[in-house]
C-alpha cells in the first residue's frame, strides 16, 4: 500500500459539548492508530460515562481502516455521521466518540443525525489540526573523502541527521522526506561513483 506524502491529524485530544432539545452531546476526539488503542479508550470512556444513553464513535486509520458504531441509535444516524466529519476534514489516526445523555425528547432521525454530525464537527473545529509529513529513515556508509559533499547533499534535501558514527568509514542515520529517497540515491551514485552503502531502516514515519 502506497501511503500519502502527508496527512492531517489533531495535535492533542479535545472535548466539546452542546445540548439539543434537552439531550447532552459530548464530543471527544483522540489520537488512535490501532484497534487496541480504540478499545482501550472506549473502555475508559464507558466507565467514566457509565450512565450515558449512548457511546457512538467512528475512527479512521492511515491504512484506510474505518469503523463506526451507532451503539443503539437508529441505523445510520450516529456512527456514519461521525465518520463523515472525520472524512470532511480529511483526518487520519483519529477516533471520535460522541456521548449522548438522553434529555427526554426524541429528535427524529434527521435531526438526530445532524446532532451527531454537529457534535463531531464541533470537537474537530475546537482542535488544532496539524500536517505530518512522510519520512524515511536511512543508514548511509561512505568514504571519508566524500564527507563534505555528503553533508552538503543531505542539507540540500533537508535531511535530518540523528546519529553520526566514525569507525573505519563514516556512518550516519538520518530522516528524509519519502519522495526524495530515489533522488538522493541517484545523486550519491553520481557523487561517489557508487562508493557508498545505503539501507532503509524504516519507512512511512509521519512526523
Amino acid at each position: 500500500m502506497v501511503l500519502p506524502l502527508s496527512i492531517k491529524t489533531i495535535l492533542e485530544n479535545s472535548t466539546t459539548e452542546f445540548k439539543e432539545k434537552g439531550s447532552r452531546f459530548i464530543g471527544q476526539i483522540y489520537h488512535a492508530k490501532t484497534e487496541h488503542e480504540v478499545n482501550t479508550i472506549l473502555e475508559k470512556v464507558r466507565k467514566e460515562h457509565y450512565n450515558a444513553t449512548h457511546h457512538c464513535y467512528a475512527y479512521r486509520f492511515l491504512n484506510n481502516d474505518i469503523k463506526y458504531s451507532d451503539d443503539g441509535e437508529p441505523n445510520g444516524t450516529a456512527g456514519i455521521r461521525i465518520l463523515n466529519a472525520l472524512q470532511h476534514f480529511d483526518l487520519f489516526d483519529n477516533l471520535i466518540i460522541v456521548i449522548r445523555y438522553y434529555g427526554g425528547t426524541k429528535l427524529g432521525v434527521g435531526p438526530l443525525g445532524k446532532a451527531y454530525y454537529n457534535s463531531a464537527n464541533l470537537v474537530i473545529e475546537n482542535s488544532k489540526i496539524i500536517t505530518l509529513e512522510n519520512f524515511t529513515k536511512l543508514s548511509l556508509e561512505y568514504d571519508y573523502d566524500f564527507s563534505s559533499q555528503i553533508h552538503y547533499l543531505l542539507n540540500q534535501f533537508e535531511g535530518k541527521i540523528i546519529d553520526n558514527t566514525f569507525t573505519d568509514k563514516p556512518r550516519i542515520i538520518f530522516f528524509v522526506k519519502a519522495n526524495v529517497v530515489n533522488n538522493i540515491e541517484n545523486k550519491l551514485t553520481e557523487l561517489s561513483s557508487g562508493r557508498y552503502k545505503i539501507d532503509v531502516k524504516e519507512e512511512n514515519i509521519f512526523r
